[in-house]
């Protein structure tokens, strides 16, 4: 899947399977193109196919697999992409039928991970989802695995497969990642009482990827994150602190990873060291492409894997991004106004660009005043001896969501 400097990059044949009762199947397979682009292929072709239930040897039956094939020999391609999730002995059989590399949705994802993971956390975040998709592949995949060592006296015990030896191997490693990854959880906890002690107010920015977040992030903060036009850009959690001058104080904001449809459930795992800074925000700046045609589809996949990872009761507002990819007659009349996220809960929505700035004094203001709210909050705590700690209230006050500081000014 990698290619040298000199060489055209690596020739991709991308395959969907409408599973009828499948949910989320892309016809145009225009994602999984950006996914390979961003893992540096070339899709130099898109095959499409129905079934009612996957084969159980090629995914697709032998006469696809047979189509398949000869359109990898037309256009040279060195690998196959699939669209959704191949099972163990499917990938193996696919690839042994084509006679080339043959990955799925997953396996494509966990590349561009492992190539874009810069911290520690993020290393070892991958490495822990690489070696849990590993561990269900090793049945009879390669040949070597086949082989028996050991014998009395000699290590692996007597007749132990290779196979047996690499999954255990990637059991201890797995154990040992994890023992890693808790310390680096422990170290985060840590750091974020710090910032509670501290009054901190925390703002994380969350959403699809290649919604703008690191674009967005960079704006509000006057950083220099990474940010790019690909899908996961970024991975890493970044923090920084940003001034408000409408409160005269800073609130602490965090770009967080981008999610995907079908995001492997191994990576939402491995990165719930770093979804925490989501978990543990005070609000939710939830970031949506405006101007892509499944923005909806986007909006519905971000509330699931944030329900998922126990982030679906932090109070959000949604951003919507990218006004200057719009034609200027779709641009919305109001520079902010209310969103049904879900059934009966409406929240904040403000229009926003992040490369031009349009829409984001206003952003900011409603950012203030929330945390201002948090502060007063704060000092009523101090100061009341009424204030009740579990409620975050003073007798006699009206409390005030953040949800509802931060919606726009009714016009």
């Amino acid at each position: 899947m990698t290619a040298t400097d000199s060489s055209p990059l690596p020739r991709a044949v991308l395959v969907g399977v409408d599973i009828g009762a499948s949910t989320g199947f892309d016809a145009t397979l225009d994602e999984l193109a950006l996914l390979a682009q961003s893992a540096g292929d070339d899709p130099v072709a898109r095959i499409i196919c129905r079934r009612r239930a996957p084969d159980a040897a090629l995914f697709v039956g032998s006469g696809k697999a047979d189509e398949i094939k000869l359109v990898v020999a037309e256009h040279g391609a060195q690998c196959v992409i699939f669209d959704q999730a191949l099972g163990p002995a499917q990938q193996r059989n696919l690839e042994r039928h084509l006679g080339v590399e043959v990955l799925d949705r997953t396996a494509l994802i966990l590349e561009i991970f492992a190539a874009r993971a810069r911290s520690h956390e993020g290393k070892l975040q991958v490495e822990l989802a690489r070696l849990q998709y590993l561990s269900t592949r090793l049945v009879r995949r390669w040949s070597h695995l086949e082989r028996q060592r050991g014998g009395v006296g000699l290590r692996g015990g007597p007749g132990e497969t290779q196979i047996e030896l690499d999954k255990r191997m990637i059991v201890v490693r797995i154990k040992a990642v994890k023992d890693r990854l808790d310390k680096v959880k422990r170290q985060r906890g840590t750091q974020r009482k710090a910032r509670e002690r501290q009054g901190t107010f925390r703002v994380s920015l969350v959403g699809y990827t290649n919604a703008g977040k690191s674009t967005l992030f960079n704006t509000l903060v006057k950083a220099q994150a990474y940010a790019a036009d690909q899908l996961f850009a970024t991975l890493d959690t970044t923090t920084r602190q940003m001034y408000l001058e409408d409160a005269q104080r800073s609130v602490s904001l965090s770009d967080t990873v981008g999610f995907i449809r079908a995001l492997p459930h191994t990576l939402v795992d491995a990165f719930q060291a770093t979804l925490q800074e989501a978990i543990d925000a005070d609000v939710l700046l939830h970031v949506v492409d405006a101007a892509s045609p499944f923005w909806l589809d986007q909006i519905r996949e971000v509330q699931r894997v944030l329900h998922e990872i126990g982030a679906g009761e932090v109070p959000q507002v949604l951003v919507f991004n990218k006004l200057d990819a719009l034609d200027p007659a779709q641009w919305p009349r109001v520079a902010g106004d209310l969103y049904e996220l879900e059934p009966g809960h409406v929240v904040p929505r403000w229009f926003v660009s992040a490369r031009t700035g349009e829409g984001l004094p206003a952003l900011r203001q409603a950012i203030a005043e929330a945390a201002l709210h948090q502060e007063r909050q704060l000092a009523s705590e101090r100061l009341d001896p009424r204030f009740d700690p579990a409620r975050g209230e003073a007798d006699g006050m009206v409390p005030e969501s953040i949800e509802t500081l931060l919606m726009p000014p009714v016009a």
